[in-house]
């Protein structure tokens, strides 16, 4: 019943308990002492307070003292408290009236996620595989000493892989070499020699560029050579690194399964452990860095170690075995036409179809500049390449659909939308660089996927693209894409407006903007 009659009061309620103490433990007053049973212990105070909703006080006695030193005080402070909750829910109510009629900010969306743009897995190493399956310009022809059979082969492939074919072949001299082992394998397996007598010269070379025509002194190498080419141009050996540890060698290498395979298949062929043996060790001193070892027989091991592609490099530009040079702007690039066509089908058909370059040794390229040029051969040799600048990416682009060569052209393509991506706002706002024009090239040159990046990357900046000059150059589809597909929507620039005009005319400052 006191319960339900607080509930409706608003007046503040007091319990005192009367010679209680804090600690629970009775009072020894004689009031108390008399009716022990009857005690109120401080917890059973600050329990019925709770249940009241009042104030609980203990007291010693209610004379003067108390009632002036304690209730005055509490008085007081309930009329504080009382007043300040009135104010508190006046402001509440105030707040939430305004909240209802005051104009909200605009929410502004999230841009539309850009197209994602796919890379192509790398088939350098397949390319060169197939240059040997296919034999297409090949310029060197092994034969055994009864010129019974021929296995033909490439020099710049050979050479890129070992010193002793670069002996061989006079690209170094025994001075550059200065490896007795090497020179002593040279002489013992093979004989260079262009007489008359040999069958005529492999396909898909120039009358002008004379072929190398080897005897293979050594008849069971010989009839394993087959597949020591095989494993020559599967892009193992294209780096060999030599680790002198304890006094022997690590081969490390280019992929896990093509030096075992080796060895199988010439333990297969020859099904002698002494002869496989031989071939073997002979097959380590070809592929041997001179000056690394004094032996063949330290070798303990093959690990592999993937690495990349540089050993091509040193004929990237070069004279070096060259048999086809190419005329741009005035100048002259040497080349090799087994790279060429191994790497980039246009070329592969233009030297050995009914063309005319198929027989010329001076090619005339038109179209681009001479470092797009050099740029476009760096990537067939070394299956990389590194643009200078956005512009120098598009060049590229542009050369490598002509020659459809389609991973460099997303290469190029990745490059482009790399480097815009990491471009702040206020450096694409204030550059020289035509995004539109980039636009135009990638559609001419059948650049899909970079087009709609492009397309895509205009309507995500649309407040900086639409105060340019270039933004005009759209044609009426890409200006209705943008339009689609902008940010922030125009929807949105309204409500922005609309939400300023408010503030301004409120006379208040904006919170969130």
């Amino acid at each position: 019943m006191i319960k339900k009659a607080l509930n409706h009061c608003s007046v503040p309620v007091i319990i005192s308990a009367i010679g209680a103490r804090k600690n629970g433990v009775p009072c020894t007053c004689p009031l108390c002492t008399s009716d022990r049973r009857s005690c109120v212990t401080t917890s059973e105070g600050v329990q019925l307070a709770k249940e009241l909703g009042a104030t609980y006080l203990e007291l010693h006695t209610l004379n003067d003292f108390y009632i002036q030193k304690y209730f005055g005080g509490v008085l007081e402070y309930f009329m504080i408290q009382s007043l300040n909750q009135k104010s508190s829910e006046k402001m509440k109510k105030r707040k939430k009236t305004q909240k209802c009629h005051r104009v909200q900010p605009p929410q502004l969306e999230q841009p539309e996620k850009m197209p994602i743009l796919k890379g192509e897995a790398s088939h350098y190493d397949a390319d060169l595989h197939n240059l040997l399956c296919c034999c297409q310009c090949a310029d060197v022809a092994f034969y055994p000493e009864d010129l019974s059979t021929v296995v033909e082969a490439h020099k710049i492939i050979l050479c890129s892989v070992s010193h002793l074919f670069m002996l061989l072949f006079e690209v170094k001299s025994p001075a550059d070499i200065r490896d007795a082992s090497i020179m002593r394998t040279a002489q013992s397996l093979f004989a260079v020699d262009v007489g008359a007598a040999f069958p005529p010269a492999p396909r898909g070379v120039p009358p002008c560029v004379p072929p190398v025509r080897v005897v293979v002194k050594d008849s069971v190498f010989c009839s394993c050579l087959p597949d020591i080419l095989h494993f020559i141009y599967s892009g193992t050996p294209w780096e060999w690194v030599w680790l002198l540890v304890s006094h022997t060698a690590d081969i490390s290498w280019r992929g896990a399964f093509q030096w075992e395979q080796l060895e199988e298949d010439i333990k297969k062929k020859l099904k002698d452990p002494e002869k496989t043996e031989h071939v073997l060790e002979k097959v380590k001193c070809i592929l041997k860095t001179p000056g690394k070892l004094s032996t063949v027989k330290d070798y303990r091991s093959h690990q592999i170690k993937r690495l990349y592609n540089t050993s091509l490099r040193l004929f990237f530009n070069t004279p070096v075995l060259a048999d086809v040079i190419f005329k741009i702007q005035g100048a002259t690039v040497p080349a090799h036409r087994a790279v060429l066509v191994a790497r980039c089908e246009v070329m592969a058909a233009m030297f050995n179809g009914n063309y005319l370059e198929a027989n010329s040794i001076l090619v005339p390229v038109y179209g681009v500049s001479k470092d797009t040029f050099l740029s476009f051969l760096e990537y067939l040799y070394t299956d990389s390449c590194c643009p200078a600048s956005i512009l120098q990416a598009m060049s590229l682009l542009i050369c490598a659909e002509m020659y459809q060569v389609m991973r460099l052209q997303h290469i190029c393509e990745l490059y482009i939308i790399t480097q815009l991506q990491s471009m702040p706002s206020r450096e694409l706002a204030s550059t020289s660089l035509s995004i539109v024009s980039l636009l135009k090239k990638a559609k001419f040159h059948n650049s899909d996927c970079l087009s709609t990046w492009l397309l895509h990357f205009i309507a995500t900046n649309y407040l900086i693209f639409s105060q340019k000059p270039e933004f005009q150059d759209l044609s009426v589809e890409e200006r209705n894409f943008v339009e689609m597909h902008r940010w922030p929507s125009d929807l949105y620039l309204k409500q922005l407006a609309d939400y300023r005009n408010y503030v301004h005319s409120q006379k208040c400052h904006c919170t969130v903007m």
